[in-house]
């Protein structure tokens, strides 16, 4: 069992070993005062001290093993024997017992108070470790999941529309207190959706339960209540929130709020529609809190990173982003625009809807019912002297024409489009009725993206794939003969909910439009466009830059072969293949 955990004074070590200086330190306890936080906590934001430079400079001052809990596997079980209450207000976690002791890991075990409570409740010998803090919350998250609590609060609710006939009004009344079920109910169901990294929540009313289904890295898992009656407290609520009118159960709404869920700002946008045994309602899910995502981190390649880098940087022309509706094309477009947002740049965006609120950018909100469409703010854009122009997105032959004028006029014009591959980008403008010499003169750069799985880090083991996965690749994406010994699967943990997955990172393809293919275009040259594009030498496609993860060990298999399926507008042979 480990000696007595020992007080220190983070700030001296830090100075004794260079690692901050005295006024850093004066600096971060000042912030620490404002805020309340810990000292370490408040180093590692203010960003004077990497935290897993913290940690290891703790766990030798204290003589207490330093842990990476993603490598570890934790029961729920295990991380349940101390209470939610207590295991986040210490941010400490239970590993499991061993010879008599129980082994846990905590954010900072330099917290003697803490430790005391825990051994109070554990009433058993306890040996400390040190791990990330934000590897413990996660943990928590995942192992206090809302699923029974949900369950209860729509029993609950259930019980309290029997008592009360349900009317428009009593609801509406209810719903003013802050404890009513239907409250806390969708306040347990936005929890679990931050805490899960959910990106839509589908409330579905069925002829005898209520599905509750959430979108996680792209694959939904659902929930059953049996208490169906609750579907319509839920939805009014809803239409409150989104200022939405309750009264109207017969067309389709779109809406939005923002709330708070404990330290994510989340901005909500609702969809309901009608359908048999009630109202479908789909929530989109935007976290706030981490922001626009730089190019580097969602997924590109240095090279692709260099690349855009390059594209975005000129003074004129169209760039296209495409791909399918939930692919990423919004956040490479903002991170693209967070690139070039400087006091020198007006750029004005044209969005519907608006999801980042970016300073110093013009952004207008699309508003069809009052006339305010994509081609109206578009022509009163171009008035407003613009250097670069986002437009959320080319829906018509008419906002493509006028996106394309300007791009030939002196802006840089950043747009997405629903196709399947950067090569068809240009070819599908010219379907939508624009000039073929319009595109070949305004459009420079497409890139086309998709987002696949990552292999949970925590259960990753080593893959070896099978003659007939080595055959597909060599069939479908045209290679041979690749070092697969750095291939993983995720074989399943707590961390991942037992998927072998956990989160997404983009694949990319890009295309820059040369004078030939400018050529094949004017002349309607489809075959010769392709053949040009495809030729590129710096031109990777969709599948290979899947399959390049796979090889080194980011995602897995099975989404290189998802991947090659959702390419083809035929099957791919996917013979042999499990």
């Amino acid at each position: 069992m480990n000696s007595p955990v020992k007080r220190i004074r983070i700030g001296d070590i830090l100075i004794e070993q260079g690692v901050i200086s005295a006024a850093q330190l004066d600096a971060a306890l000042a912030e620490q005062k404002r805020s309340g936080r810990k000292l370490g906590r408040t180093l590692v934001q203010m960003q004077l001290v990497n935290e897993d430079q913290l940690l290891q400079i703790l766990s030798a001052q204290l003589g207490i093993p330093y842990i990476d809990l993603d490598r570890l596997q934790i029961s729920a079980e295990q991380i349940q024997l101390l209470p939610e209450t207590l295991a986040r207000r210490y941010r400490i976690i239970c590993l499991g017992e061993r010879e008599g002791c129980v082994q846990v890991a905590m954010a900072d075990p330099s917290d003697i108070f803490g430790l005391d409570e825990v051994r109070k409740f554990l009433a058993k010998p306890i040996s400390a470790n040190i791990a990330r803090e934000s590897q413990v919350m996660d943990l928590l998250d995942r192992a206090y999941q809302q699923t029974d609590e949900i369950a209860s609060l729509a029993g609950e609710l259930e019980d309290e529309i029997a008592e009360n006939t349900v009317s428009v009004g009593s609801i509406l009344g209810e719903v003013e207190e802050s404890d009513a079920p239907v409250v806390r109910l969708l306040e347990k169901l936005f929890e679990e959706a931050v805490q899960n990294k959910a990106s839509d929540i589908h409330i579905e009313p069925d002829e005898t339960v209520l599905r509750i289904r959430r979108r996680v890295d792209g694959v939904l898992y659902e929930q059953i209540v049996n208490e169906t009656s609750i579907a319509g407290a839920l939805v009014v609520r809803l239409k409150l929130m989104a200022s939405l009118d309750i009264s109207e159960k017969r067309m389709p709404q779109d809406g939005r709020f923002n709330l708070q869920v404990r330290d994510h700002k989340i901005d909500v946008r609702v969809s309901t529609m009608p359908v048999q045994h009630g109202e479908s309602v789909v929530l989109r899910v935007l976290d706030q809190t981490q922001g626009v995502l730089p190019l580097d981190k969602v997924g590109m390649s240095p090279a692709h990173v260099q690349r855009f880098g390059r594209a975005i940087r000129r003074p004129h022309g169209l760039i296209l982003v495409t791909g399918p509706t939930g692919s990423g094309k919004t956040t490479t477009l903002y991170g693209a625009v967070s690139e070039l947002n400087r006091a020198d740049k007006k750029i004005i965006t044209v969005e519907d809807p608006v999801e980042y609120r970016l300073p110093r950018i013009n952004q207008v909100q699309i508003n069809e019912k009052i006339g305010l469409d994509f081609t109206t703010v578009l022509r009163a854009s171009l008035r407003q002297d613009p250097d670069v122009l986002l437009v959320g997105e080319i829906r018509d032959a008419d906002s493509a024409e006028i996106a394309m004028r300007a791009a030939m006029t002196g802006h840089l014009v950043l747009s997405t489009l629903h196709t399947n591959d950067a090569v068809s980008s240009a070819l599908r403008l010219v379907d939508m009725g624009v000039d073929p010499y319009l595109v070949a003169a305004s459009l420079k750069t497409v890139i086309a993206q998709r987002l696949i799985r990552r292999v949970c880090r925590a259960c990753a083991a080593p893959y070896v794939p099978s003659a007939a996965e080595l055959a597909f690749i060599e069939r479908n994406l045209g290679v041979q003969g690749q070092d697969s010994s750095r291939m993983l699967q995720g074989t399943g943990c707590n961390n991942c909910n037992h998927t072998g997955y956990r989160g997404r990172v983009g694949i990319f393809e890009m295309l820059d439009v040369n004078e030939t293919m400018a050529q094949a275009l004017r002349a309607r040259d489809v075959e010769g466009f392709n053949q040009t594009a495809m030729s590129q030498k710096n031109f990777i496609p969709l599948g290979r830059s899947a399959l390049a993860y796979a090889l080194n060990g980011i995602t897995s298999m099975e989404e290189v072969v998802k991947v090659c399926a959702m390419l083809d507008d035929e099957p791919v042979d996917m013979s042999g293949v499990a």
